[in-house]
């Protein structure tokens, strides 16, 4: 049995920049945003570690990670809830299944294969290991790479050798839609604006999202989680100052020019509508997702969520119906090229990892 604290050293904990300014925000994104090392043995630490880089909700990083021998358990976090625009827990199961992925990504590149062995509701997702041969691929190198870039792209059309490697990469048991023809991401924009109206009319909606931006690379800091502005090309400002920008800022007619102008600046558009119901199935989205993801940024692209179709329940009907479907649609993201972006921070291992 590996201990708690083993594990940790192992890894090699990052450590929290003790001065809150822009340097030390940067020192530590490149701190956080890496591969560690395998070492002898199976590398829990340094898999534990690229899971939490996996795409999530909010940013909420609502997971729990313990080790055992050769197995990894990723528990939900409920504590890191988002009531309001997750009302079912669908993205928190999703971002463990992104969590998940990753890590299944992660093992080759450290001469280990692995598996999802179980999944329960309340326990979350068991993954088993085995060794395998070392084989640090592109997804493997693109994990400290992918991130939610959230301003606007280039234009460029993706090729359609592109569009097939990411077709593929979704895998077997996830119904992918990829949206490319100006017409039809014209009319799918028309169903995310529709669904942020009605969020950003709710004044629930806007307490939770605002509770989990990070308002100043301080703040982000000492928080290591949540929405740092600067990463969706906000300014950055302390919270008393930016609480009262974003009630001015956040209305339907900004992020409505704002969707538009994203969305006309996108090579396309990825809804991800899983086979199973439930957990299951919401976990296998956030999986599915992963490997596009990872496929995407390993040819240079940028991603980024636009759920407020899927987040709005009559909403989310009318484009399931749109789409052509009966299944639920999980998972809206567009993609394309762009500039890097600021990247939100993680917590340290230390905070995510359970005896």
């Amino acid at each position: 049995m590996l201990s708690r604290r083993a594990l940790i050293l192992a890894a090699g904990t990052l450590p929290l920049a003790a001065c809150t300014g822009s340097d030390a925000y940067a020192r530590t994104v490149a701190e956080t945003w890496r591969l560690l090392p395998g070492g002898a043995g199976f590398p829990a630490g340094s898999l534990v570690h690229a899971a939490t880089l996996a795409a999530n909700s909010h940013n909420t990083q609502p997971w729990r990670f313990s080790v055992s021998e050769r197995r990894v358990r990723i528990a939900p976090d409920l504590s890191r809830r988002t009531p309001v625009v997750d009302p079912d827990d669908h993205h928190l199961f999703a971002s463990l299944g992104c969590a998940a992925e990753t890590m299944l990504q992660a093992a080759p590149g450290y001469g280990w294969r692995g598996e999802v062995t179980a999944l329960d509701p309340r326990l979350g997702l068991t993954l088993d290991f085995i060794p395998a041969p070392a084989i640090p691929g592109e997804l493997f190198l693109a994990i400290p790479r992918r991130a939610s870039t959230r301003n606007e792209y280039d234009g460029r059309a993706a090729a359609p050798d592109q569009l097939r490697a990411l077709a593929a990469a979704a895998g077997p048991r996830v119904d992918l839609a990829l949206i490319t023809d100006a017409g039809r991401l014209g009319q799918a924009t028309d169903f995310i604006v529709r669904g942020n109206a009605a969020q950003v009319g709710d004044r629930a909606f806007r307490r939770e999202l605002k509770a989990w931006i990070r308002f100043d690379a301080g703040e982000a800091l000492a928080r290591r989680d949540g929405l740092f502005a600067a990463a969706s090309g906000n300014p950055t400002s302390p919270r008393i100052l930016g609480e009262r920008l974003f009630d001015l800022a956040f209305t339907e007619k900004g992020e409505t020019d704002k969707i538009v102008r994203q969305m006309r600046s996108s090579a396309g558009l990825a809804v991800f509508s899983s086979h199973d119901g439930g957990v299951a199935g919401w976990v296998e989205a956030g999986r599915a997702f992963t490997r596009f993801a990872l496929q995407a940024t390993a040819a240079g692209m940028k991603l980024a969520f636009l759920n407020q179709a899927v987040e709005d329940v009559p909403s989310r009907a009318e484009f399931s119906r749109w789409l052509g479907s009966d299944l639920r649609p999980d998972l809206v993201v567009r993609f394309g090229y762009g500039p890097d972006m600021p990247k939100s921070l993680r917590r340290p291992i230390a905070q995510v990892l359970v005896s």
